[in-house]
């Protein structure tokens, strides 16, 4: 999978759009028309939701390899909001793209297994086999070790899926943790290490179906850590909105652009929100997205490439 993945960034950009809609980022008029279907409900955000990263989906499904549904924002609409998530995979599926399930799960036995299934995999119902979210790939918390991590690990083998694994996260307050010294060294490199090690187990081409995140905020410790993982594909967040430009990421990379993919949410799909794609109003959110989308093509490829 991990190979797909990187072929279809080859025809298009190292980009994945961050499909994370609060609703403060869906124009009223779509919202409007959710809650005339289904009134101020649960029911009525998610179907908001659902036509919201429809337009988005359509709008840069020629750009992108990939988009990327934080299942939170889903969540919070409970069944409905889970019914949107679902549908929005496959959607993007219809539309060629790839779907990186931004799911952080990690537990470990049964419980793991059953996310592994649940998001990557299929269960068997008396016999007959379906598959769950279906997602091509799924954002993986290795907290717990590798009793969380195998179960994703043996799906990857069995189904050709992917995973992501939390290595240095691109929020503030990671380094609380990430940054703490084990035997002298931080604790987000001995992660790294193990990533490499499990991807090991799981290689598809150049790469692995294990990669890691690691945030664009830290470039200094992301250089660091492609040093020691030269087999694993980088999704980086916190390109944008969190303070990342291109100009911070060629050390992601592999020589001419490889081995990584930047992500971007609101920086795209609430484009409409901010200048200069503001212009254009509300009621063209998809093409602010889409045009976000070609700068963010342009900033990367100049420095990555």
């Amino acid at each position: 999978m991990m190979q797909k993945l990187a072929e279809r960034i080859e025809k298009t950009a190292p980009i994945v759009v961050g499909l994370d809609p609060m609703l403060s980022y869906i124009p009223e008029d779509v919202r409007a028309i959710g809650y005339a279907m289904c009134g101020k409900t649960q029911d009525g955000a998610a179907e908001a939701i659902l036509m919201f990263n429809k337009a988005i989906i359509d709008a840069v499904a020629d750009l992108v390899p990939a988009v990327k549904p934080q299942i939170a924002m889903y969540e919070q609409f409970g069944v409905p909001g889970v019914r949107a998530f679902y549908e929005t995979v496959e959607y993007a599926h219809k539309k060629g793209l790839l779907v990186i399930g931004d799911v952080k799960r990690g537990d470990i036995g049964s419980t793991s297994a059953a996310y592994a299934a649940g998001h990557l995999g299929s269960v068997s119902i008396d016999g007959e086999i379906t598959p769950g979210f279906n997602e091509d790939f799924a954002t993986v918390n290795p907290y717990l070790g590798s009793d969380g991590v195998r179960p994703f690990l043996e799906v990857c083998k069995k189904e050709d899926k992917g995973i992501f694994i939390l290595v240095k996260t691109s929020n503030p307050s990671s380094g609380e943790f990430q940054d703490q010294l084990v035997g002298g060294r931080p604790l987000y490199e001995l992660v790294g290490e193990k990533v490499e090690e499990w991807g090991s187990e799981v290689m598809d081409g150049e790469y692995s179906n294990v990669g890691a995140v690691i945030g664009a905020t830290y470039p200094e410790m992301g250089k660091r850590l492609r040093e020691m993982m030269p087999h694993t594909f980088f999704l980086i967040p916190g390109y944008g909105a969190q303070g990342g430009k291109g100009e911070d990421l060629k050390a992601f990379f592999h020589e001419g652009g490889k081995g990584a993919i930047v992500n971007s949410s609101r920086g795209i799909i609430a484009a409409w929100q901010k200048d200069p794609y503001s212009a254009l109003g509300p009621g063209r959110f998809d093409l602010a997205a889409r045009r976000a989308v070609k700068d963010m093509r342009e900033d990367l490829l100049s420095h990555v490439r």
